[in-house]
């Protein structure tokens, strides 16, 4: 599965990006967002993370910004299962914070789960990121005005995460929508 939306090209991760990856996210600004990826993030946690095996239904992606260059990694971002919940989940390497990168993706994921066929999609941030909670808004979350209590690896402990929600329209039924005309 592969997304491409406006500026970036999502899709899955291959084992010998490993680096790559590695470089992306190995900053403990980032890795303080995340609930999943523990601080230190090893070159074994990236091999790991691209060895993890892919599930249609709870796709994970790359984030790459291609350039005349070739294309060069920038984040990921996904859909997990958590607490019963169908949860997005992102990150951007530091140097790519406040380009928008973020919302493209999660627009774009969003568009994905919605042809898959999920109807509500849950995420959470940590209340010390605001930036995340920006990101989620503007592509059409709302809070839920729960606050969580959530572990964090790469925090080696807890903290205060904010909930929010969306529900997504089903989608596009073009043989049901010919039946109904047919039925007028």
């Amino acid at each position: 599965m592969f997304i491409r939306s406006e500026r970036l090209f999502l899709r899955p991760g291959w084992p010998e990006e490993w680096a790559e990856l590695h470089a992306a996210i190995n900053d403990e600004r980032v890795i303080r967002n995340l609930a999943r990826a523990p601080w230190p993030y090893t070159a074994d946690d990236a091999k790991a993370f691209l060895a993890l095996p892919a599930e249609r239904m709870l796709p994970r992606f790359v984030i790459t910004l291609p350039t005349s260059d070739g294309a060069k990694l920038i984040g990921a971002a996904g859909l997990t299962l958590d607490e019963g919940e169908v949860n997005l989940g992102y990150w951007i390497a530091r140097p790519h914070w406040g380009q928008g990168y973020a919302t493209e993706a999660a627009r774009a994921l969003l568009s994905q789960a919605r042809a898959l066929g999920h109807t509500r999609i849950a995420a959470h941030h940590f209340v010390d990121n605001p930036c995340s909670g920006r990101v989620l808004r503007k592509v059409g979350f709302a809070r839920t005005g729960e606050r969580r209590i959530r572990y964090s690896a790469g925090r080696q402990g807890v903290g205060v995460a904010e909930s929010y929600a969306i529900t997504l329209d089903a989608p596009n039924n073009c043989d049901g929508a010919v039946e109904a005309m047919r039925a007028a």
